[in-house]
């Protein structure tokens, strides 16, 4: 979340820039810097009142000492008195702070200056186009349908045994998926991240820190008995073993990477953007997160949207690079680049991953600080990115690598991971 410290010193600052999210922050602005007037006035009050608690109750054992006993009592109820209006005024206090940071939790991340103006999807500016998108005959089908007559993805027992969006994957179906997920493991890793395993449930206090709560809540499962929630990313959790930390200067970055199913709702979503692998409730996807000096995180940006165009361009998979504008970004995100990939046979592009940095919104929540060289407490920048997501990558791949007697190529750099090079 946004600092006190720039709302007090840059409220307009703050107000011009979430326009760009097309977000009014004058309403909310106002009101937490009206709330944090009382709060700072009620914590001078109570501050004074306790110091004169303090210097009352010191008294009273001097004057049982002395055996002024009348004096001893008068001492005696006036720190009753005052004690009465600490309570008073601590009990405000919260009330005060519960306010403000209800409020605090309501201001999106400021979007930064490289974020172009925009309402929506129809705004963003490619940055970036490669690969050879293929020339398929016009009889080609899309990957439900091959998936369907090759047998390796059952769309139809996914809705059986759950509900619609969690498909079944069978034979070289799930060896793909497998491949896939361990590809992308083993490029991040030797790209310096350090893999982690981490529970697939959270509990609200990360979910907070990360910007899910209260934002995306109606997009979460949620456990009630237990009071947890599915992850919709790895980075949820991923982000959060730094949680309440103050790292080492030395330590940074810290770069991580995760496999792990991933849960989402998608409450909202219908029509043909749904069909077989375009939008699911629960999928396969490999993350990478950074955490990172201020001054230095956007040069890790720019090196994380590198390594995710290597993954992309070694897959073989036509794709386009798209700076999102203001209107398409996440509550959280300060700059975001999706990474799209072409389907031949839906003739559509494809979202596969975002890599966004967060600079000190996410910091600010969960409190990952580090000590500068100057001694002071500062908070760090947290960046993170899909690295990838599975379903568009293996729709993608299954429509562009069709052949006409409708099998399906593998590619090259899949192979070693496979362990086969077609499948049909």
């Amino acid at each position: 979340m946004l600092t006190l410290k720039l709302l007090r010193e840059q409220p307009d600052f703050v107000i011009e820039r979430l326009a760009v999210k097309n977000f009014d922050a004058k309403e909310i602005v106002d009101s937490i810097l009206k709330i944090d007037e009382q709060r700072r006035a009620t914590q001078t009050e109570l501050d004074a009142n306790l110091a004169k608690q303090n210097a009352a109750a010191k008294t009273i054992g001097g004057f049982v000492k002395e055996g002024k006993k009348d004096e001893a009592e008068k001492a005696k109820q006036e720190v009753a008195q005052l004690k009465a209006h600490s309570d008073e005024l601590q009990k405000n206090l919260d009330d005060l702070n519960k306010q403000q940071l209800d409020q605090l939790v309501l201001l999106p991340n400021l979007p930064c200056k490289d974020v172009p103006a925009g309402k929506d999807a129809n705004d963003n500016v490619v940055v970036k186009m490669g690969g050879k998108i293929p020339e398929l005959p016009a009889d080609a089908k899309p990957h439900w349908e091959l998936a369907k007559s090759l047998n390796i993805i059952d769309f139809d027992l996914g809705v059986k045994l759950t509900g619609a969006g969690f498909p079944v994957y069978i034979g070289k179906g799930s060896k793909i998926q497998r491949a896939l997920i361990s590809f992308f493991l083993d490029r991040n890793t030797k790209d310096g991240y350090t893999e982690v395993q981490p529970p697939l449930v959270v509990n609200e206090a990360s979910a907070f820190a990360t910007g899910q709560l209260p934002d995306k809540s109606e997009q979460m499962y949620y456990v009630g008995l237990d009071k947890f929630y599915m992850i919709p990313t790895a980075e949820v959790p991923v982000t959060n073993i730094y949680r309440d930390c103050i790292v080492a200067k030395k330590d940074f970055p810290i770069k991580m990477t995760a496999y792990t199913q991933c849960f989402r709702r998608e409450a909202g979503s219908y029509g043909k953007d749904v069909r077989g692998l375009n939008r699911l409730h629960q999928f396969d996807k490999v993350e990478i997160v950074q955490l990172s000096l201020p001054d230095v995180s956007y040069k890790a940006l720019d090196g994380m949207v590198e390594h995710v165009e290597k993954l992309v361009q070694e897959l073989e998979l036509p794709y386009r690079i798209v700076r999102l504008c203001g209107g398409d970004m996440s509550f959280t995100s300060a700059i975001t680049y999706d990474f799209e990939v072409f389907s031949a046979a839906q003739k559509r592009w494809l979202e596969v991953s975002s890599v966004s940095n967060f600079e000190t919104y996410q910091a600010n929540r969960m409190k990952l600080r580090f000590k500068d060289d100057d001694g002071k407490i500062k908070l760090a920048h947290t960046l993170n990115g899909s690295s990838l997501a599975l379903p568009r990558i293996l729709a993608a791949l299954i429509e562009n690598n069709q052949t006409p007697d409708g099998k399906i190529k593998i590619p090259k750099a899949l192979q070693e991971f496979t362990g086969f090079d077609i499948i049909g």
